[in-house]
């Protein structure tokens, strides 16, 4: 409360009871439901009861818009959700990378803007940089190098742990004879700041079809793309919406091993996502876990038989992204909610951009993304 709404919190001198039973306190609080939520509930509870699990997917919905409000006047610091690596060196400092070579790298860059060079993007071939898995051992160093975790959610050490991340196998292993990834957007409505109204290609469902055409075309992937609305009328439960139908397109199509919620974030105007790759500008893109548990302990009714998994598709790609483009992805960001990561393990959720980004950024990030997801479905990429 004190740094989201600190006039009400200090006008109740920091009392959840007070704030709690005042009508008119309660009406301002209506207008962020995830305080009116834990203030109804108490922090002494420990795990939500099963009768909740509407208001959680409806929290799991609107968890963007809250973000966005929260966030308008916080400052960052480098625990903070958000925390933009858009600088090479603040990926040296923080990450605990070197350069594998300084020369090598200076040449393929002056390869890439040479008037020879073909223009668009070329898919980076060279590591900028190497991690040094051995002095990410430790919880503490693995979470400040990769991480970003709410304050409603607890990782835990059982649940990171750099060894087990890497050694999962991501490579898809079937043919592309039938469908192997599937695309769909539980916010379908997202769009940019020079998207046209009713025109879904500028939205973030067309960059998703951008997405799908680059993995199939540059990369040989059979991709379907699910553009159904979930969130038409309103985005407080399109997880809940949109969940009867993914489990019916992963019944129809056993074939698909890989499964993409398409997403764009939401930021303070003053704040964007974007850096420069190859002389174009490129949004950011963030990866995104529900460990279904809060800070006080799992929320059983929330069980996600594949977490294990999803968390090392998330941190393969993190770190192959960091590799091959530092500054492209922000870190991982890790919260409390489902958001139904649970029906296939190779599972992600990815924030691409936000609603100050154009749609010619969000479509240049699409390609080194493709490029990040062709490395590690195919194996090639994380190395130990």
């Amino acid at each position: 409360m004190e740094p989201y709404l600190p006039g009400l919190h200090r006008m109740n001198g920091g009392t959840e009871g007070q704030i709690a039973g005042d009508i008119r306190n309660r009406w301002l609080l209506a207008q962020y439901p995830v305080f009116l939520y834990k203030i109804e509930k108490g922090e002494e509870e420990g795990t939500a009861a099963e009768s909740d699990y509407a208001r959680l997917m409806m929290l799991e919905g609107s968890d963007e818009d809250n973000r966005a409000i929260a966030e308008e006047d916080l400052e960052y610091d480098e625990n903070a959700m958000h925390l933009e690596q858009g600088l090479a060196d603040a990926m040296l400092a923080e990450n605990g990378m070197y350069r594998e070579n300084q020369s090598a790298q200076e040449e393929q860059a002056e390869e890439q803007v040479s008037d020879n060079a073909p223009e668009g993007f070329v898919p980076v071939q060279n590591k900028s940089y190497q991690y040094r898995w051995e002095e990410l051992q430790e919880y503490g160093d693995l979470v400040k190098a990769f991480y970003a975790v709410d304050s409603t959610t607890k990782a835990g050490e059982e649940l990171l742990k750099a060894e087990e991340l890497l050694g999962k196998d991501m490579r898809v292993e079937g043919s592309a004879d039938e469908p192997q990834i599937l695309i769909y957007h539980t916010h379908s409505q997202e769009a940019f700041v020079d998207s046209v109204p009713g025109d879904a290609s500028t939205s973030i469902v067309g960059v998703g079809e951008y997405l799908k055409t680059i993995l199939e075309e540059q990369y040989g992937y059979n991709v379907m793309h699910n553009t159904e609305s979930f969130d038409k009328e309103s985005r407080d439960y399109a997880y809940g919406n949109s969940l009867p139908v993914i489990e019916k397109v992963l019944e129809d199509y056993p074939s698909i091993e890989v499964v993409i919620d398409l997403h764009r974030d939401a930021m303070p105007e003053n704040r964007r996502l974007v850096m420069d790759l190859q002389g174009r500008p490129t949004a950011q893109i963030m990866f995104f876990n529900g460990l279904s548990r809060t800070s006080k302990g799992e929320i059983e009714y929330l069980e996600n038989p594949y977490l294990s998994d999803n968390l090392a598709f998330s941190f393969q790609m993190q770190a192959a992204c960091n590799e091959y483009y530092p500054g492209l992805a922000r870190r991982i960001y890790l919260k409390a909610y489902r958001y139904n990561m649970h029906l296939c393990p190779k599972t992600l959720l990815i924030e691409l951009g936000a609603q100050n980004n154009t749609v010619e950024e969000m479509r240049n990030a699409c390609e080194p993304l493709a490029h990040i997801l062709h490395l590690v479905l195919s194996g090639e990429e994380p190395k130990r």
